[in-house]
């Protein structure tokens, strides 16, 4: 995988490392809703540590007598941290809490709810993420000049994988390369989803990454597809004068490409920056719709506000801050701290 850029590459970073306990990285989702208390499906709240939200649901499914495959998610969480989400099951009757305890998970609540849940059920993720070792004063510096810049939605390291390959397989299924791994994740469904979006996400941070390297990160440009970030809405930029200011303003952010068949086009030099980067890829439009309803594209904000409060801890400094679903707090933390390694993976 390319190095991505800083956004902050004028300032020095804190230094320092994540992670020396899961204590020391928190994700609490924040849900788009609350259960209703009645309805078909078990709404089960929980806090888990050292274990995968797959793991979790695998445990309480067994445990309810509900299939796998009937549960639901909003988001998944890392292992190395103390998390809480909600997560879903069609189960009949309503357990013993303390029945659901295991080494690791904790349950938190319990109530019902009429429709399971899904990926992207969840309005936010909120992240307390200690630096051990860290300085306090540039990473504070740091977080200041982020929230006058803003925050590229680059997808963090998690995305493609623990040895970075699934962007690689994604693109070699698109291609029908019959590698080993491509063949692999043909026949898993969800490693054949994750391994094409993976792909996308690489295209995506490169299209990002050379709008910073030509100063346009925080620009308009005719054609671009913008989004309201109140309301999600998209649109063309016809004016560079009149949207300029506005994505200065964060009411309008430009929406990169998540590279699909159905793709929602860009239109003038800023297709032009786009359809680059897909050839560059060796991926052609036959070739992302053999992706199928994987590949249909989507647009995704690529600037964000952000509000990053550090404060002192004993041996280095706490980071609190709120992101959209689907962003990374790795993304935040290599601002702050100037570190590529040992970053790890987060929620989504």
């Amino acid at each position: 995988m390319e190095p991505l850029p800083y956004l902050t590459a004028d300032l020095p970073g804190s230094g320092g490392s994540l992670r020396a306990t899961p204590e020391d990285f928190r994700v609490d989702e924040v849900p788009a809703y609350q259960p209703s208390g009645t309805g078909s499906h078990l709404y089960i709240r929980v806090e888990k540590r050292g274990r995968t939200t797959r793991e979790v649901l695998r445990t309480l499914a067994r445990a309810l007598s509900v299939p796998e495959r009937e549960a639901g998610y909003a988001g998944l969480k890392d292992r190395d941290a103390v998390t809480t989400q909600w997560l879903s099951f069609p189960a009949a009757r309503d357990p013993d809490p303390g029945s659901l305890s295991a080494p690791g998970l904790t349950i938190l609540a319990v109530s019902r709810h009429p429709n399971k849940l899904r990926p992207g059920h969840l309005r936010a993720n909120r992240f307390e993420v200690v630096v051990r070792g860290g300085d306090c004063s540039p990473a504070r510096a740091c977080a200041a000049a982020l929230a006058e810049r803003g925050l590229p939605a680059f997808f963090g390291p998690q995305r493609f994988g623990a040895q970075g390959r699934n962007a690689a397989v994604g693109r070699a299924l698109l291609r029908d390369e019959r590698t080993p791994e491509a063949l692999r994740a043909a026949r898993d469904r969800f490693l054949r989803r994750l391994c094409i979006s993976a792909f996308q996400s690489e295209l995506f941070n490169r299209w990002l990454a050379e709008r910073i390297a030509d100063g346009l990160f925080a620009a308009a440009l005719r054609g671009d597809v913008l989004k309201k970030l109140d309301t999600g809405g998209l649109f063309t930029c016809e004016d560079p004068a009149v949207d300029g200011p506005r994505v200065a303003r964060f009411e309008v952010s430009p929406a990169g490409p998540m590279f699909g068949h159905k793709l929602r086009p860009a239109a003038g030099e800023a297709r032009a920056r786009e359809e680059r980067v897909l050839a560059a890829s060796g991926v052609g439009l036959g070739d992302l719709a053999r992706g199928g309803g994987e590949a249909e594209g989507t647009r995704r904000v690529a600037r964000l506000p952000i509000a990053v409060a550090v404060e002192p801890v004993q041996d280095g400094y706490r980071a609190r801050f709120e992101l959209p679903r689907g962003c990374y707090a790795t993304v935040v933390m290599r601002e702050l701290m100037k570190a590529e390694a040992d970053l790890g993976g987060d929620a989504e």
